[in-house]
């Protein structure tokens, strides 16, 4: 009999846990995952839960490991219950196996050499689709183009040039000690398709120079690399100090977002899996690095057969995107999910 009961106590505790799961956890979730070489933290949190977006909000923090929230090939997700709630926590396998160490009065330390693994943490988001993004992707004022040096002429007789060609450029240079330019030149200008406010100017980076000599308002430079042929008229502008993302911790916008996807990225116009977009929202709407928006079809225009008129069918929510690049009137977001074709003038709102 006391078996019986304790029996079904146990059978009720793990029905409580299961009912505080399910508005989070996807059915049919795993208890333990190990991590591989390729996976993205997207991937494993969608093994895991209903909303991947969500990992942090029951990441279990392990004081003992250091950099707990970055994830090795190798080690092994927990699922487990702390009064009835779910947590997922992390073991190291040998690919990210450090661990803080307190020593005691008694324990003399030695000089060593550290060693440590050669593997990197997997990514949060599959870098790969916006890593030409992340370092050159720029959005500038109207006249930020227009009033930087311009590539002037080649030192050779050439109208476009190469990885270590030179060249000589002329303008109003910002700042004297700057050795390094980024050479752009003009892309598409950003507007808002509701209010149709000009929210900025894309600068494309076609590569990168270094100054050689300086003779009044003349430079001579040398080219570091190349994306594209550089171009007599191209424009140069200081390479950004900024830090640049690579690690991403998904979370809901802290304030009420609703905007729509302005183009993508390519020039096409229809929206997939792992596309790049950009969204007409930005700093100033309380869009940061990180946050995560759902992506609703704008419901069509149909005519009714029986009042024969036209109206408007719901919006339909069918995908999730993440903003990695956030500006001050727009972002860069990159499309996590899909579940049905989507484009160009679709909603962008609220996970």
């Amino acid at each position: 009999m006391r078996k019986t009961l304790l029996a079904l106590v146990l059978a009720l505790a793990a029905s409580s846990c299961l009912a505080a799961g399910d508005h989070i956890l996807r059915p049919g979730h795993p208890d333990r995952y190990t991590v591989k070489k390729g996976d993205t933290l997207w991937d494993i949190a969608s093994m895991f839960l209903q909303d991947a977006w969500m990992w942090p909000e029951i990441w279990h923090v392990n004081p003992e490991i250091e950099n707990p929230h970055l994830i090795y090939p190798g080690d092994t997700i927990y699922l487990t219950f702390v009064d009835g709630e779910p947590r997922l926590s992390v073991e190291r396998g040998d690919e990210g196996r450090t661990t803080k160490l307190t020593p005691s009065r008694d324990v003399k330390l030695n000089a060593r050499v550290r060693s440590s693994p050669l593997a990197s943490s997997i990514p949060a988001i599959p870098l790969d689709a916006i890593a030409s993004l992340l370092t050159t992707g720029r959005i500038v004022e109207q006249n930020t183009l227009r009033d930087a040096p311009h590539v002037l002429a080649g030192t050779a007789d050439r109208l476009v040039f190469g990885p270590s060609d030179e060249f000589y450029a002329r303008g109003k240079w910002p700042n004297e000690t700057t050795q390094v330019y980024g050479i752009f030149r003009e892309g598409q200008v950003y507007r808002d398709p509701e209010t149709r406010e000009i929210l900025g100017y894309e600068a494309i980076e076609v590569g990168t120079a270094s100054v050689e000599a300086r003779e009044g308002d003349v430079y001579r430079m040398s080219l570091n690399s190349v994306k594209e042929e550089v171009r007599i008229g191209d424009r140069l502008l200081p390479t950004e100090e900024r830090r640049v993302e690579s690690t991403f911790y998904p979370s809901a916008p802290a304030e009420q977002v609703n905007g729509v996807i302005m183009t993508v990225l390519g020039g096409v116009t229809q929206v997939g899996r792992n596309d790049v977009v950009a969204v007409n929202r930005g700093l100033r709407h309380g869009l940061d690095v990180g946050n995560v928006l759902a992506i609703a079809k704008n419901g069509v225009i149909v005519r009714d057969q029986i009042y024969r008129d036209r109206v408007k069918l719901p919006s339909e929510r069918a995908g999730l995107l993440m903003i990695f690049r956030s500006f001050d009137k727009m972002s860069y977001g990159l499309v996590l999910e899909t579940t049905e074709p989507l484009r160009v003038g679709d909603i962008v709102e609220n996970p």
